[in-house]
């Protein structure tokens, strides 16, 4: 009776979806963590050389076809790095774009697991311009909070972490020290996006983008991870980021304002050449766009 039982029952827990499901993200965390170690030395490397530029395409764009545009730009322009909304499938067709390392953003952590097992090897609590157009603002306890969580799930995946420019300049630097010690292992500054300069031409540029380089100065000089000068930059204030102190910047609206692939290519060229980094080989661009 008893092994008629046992018999009975056995199957039944071994086809259990739920530990199935159990098996399969156990996988899932030990093939991630196998190949993080490795990953994040490719992906820090040009943190640490000072000279990376990452291309965002906005937390809450999920149209393929404008994803598509950036990547392809950041890819042909000389980029680093893309960053994309932390979606599985942007994440597939990025991959299918470009070998660059995909950064993917989100301010909900549960959703970062499926993007990294698509192919993402960086993740970014930031970006968060959408937000800020809804009314929606993020307290340092609140980004705090995200960072610890994201932590505990992924700890060995790189992680940037995005200082509101809401916060006052002594309380990002603080927030910043705080994040270092949770273990981030990149600092973005944001700012640019929201000033309002006075003056036009290289004047213009310079005011919209120091708030930015302010937040990034300031921060670089309190922490010894990675700072990445966002938000507001152009080929004229790039090099200042770096000057600043930052190891590296972010550019998305002034590349996502461009309705043109081959426009966005310019764009992303002529920034990363003011950083001095040297563009991909673009002989066959104009044939492979319009194909």
């Amino acid at each position: 009776m008893a092994q008629a039982l046992m018999a009975g029952m056995l199957p039944v827990t071994s086809a259990s979806p739920f530990h199935s499901t159990l098996r399969g993200r156990a996988r899932a965390l030990f093939s991630i963590r196998a190949s993080a170690s490795s990953s994040k030395e490719l992906v820090l490397k040009d943190f640490n050389e000072k000279k990376a530029l990452k291309i965002i395409s906005g937390l809450q764009n999920f149209d393929k076809d404008r994803v598509a545009f950036v990547v392809i730009a950041a890819d042909k322009g000389g980029a680093t790095h893309v960053d994309i909304a932390c979606d599985e499938e942007l994440v597939k067709l990025a991959i299918g774009l470009t070998s660059l390392p995909i950064c993917v953003s989100s301010v909900d952590p549960s959703k970062f697991l499926p993007a990294i097992e698509a192919g993402a090897q960086m993740v970014e609590i930031g970006n968060y311009d959408s937000f800020y157009e809804m009314g929606i603002e993020f307290s340092s306890e609140q980004i705090l909070k995200l960072t610890k969580e994201t932590k505990k799930m992924l700890p060995y995946i790189t992680l940037s972490v995005t200082v509101p420019h809401t916060l006052a300049l002594p309380d990002q630097v603080r927030l910043a020290e705080q994040l270092e010690q949770e273990g981030a292992d990149i600092i973005q500054t944001e700012g640019g996006k929201y000033s309002n300069p006075t003056k036009s031409g290289v004047l213009g540029l310079i005011e919209k983008a120091s708030p930015t380089l302010a937040s990034a100065y300031s921060i670089s000089k309190a922490v010894k991870i990675p700072v990445m000068c966002s938000s507001g930059l152009s080929s004229v204030t790039a090099p200042m980021a770096i000057s600043a102190g930052a190891a590296g910047v972010g550019v998305g609206s002034a590349i996502n304002r461009l309705n043109d692939v081959v426009a966005m290519i310019a764009e992303v060229k002529s920034i990363s050449e003011a950083l001095g980094i040297q563009a991909r080989d673009l002989s066959h661009l104009t044939r492979s766009v319009t194909n």
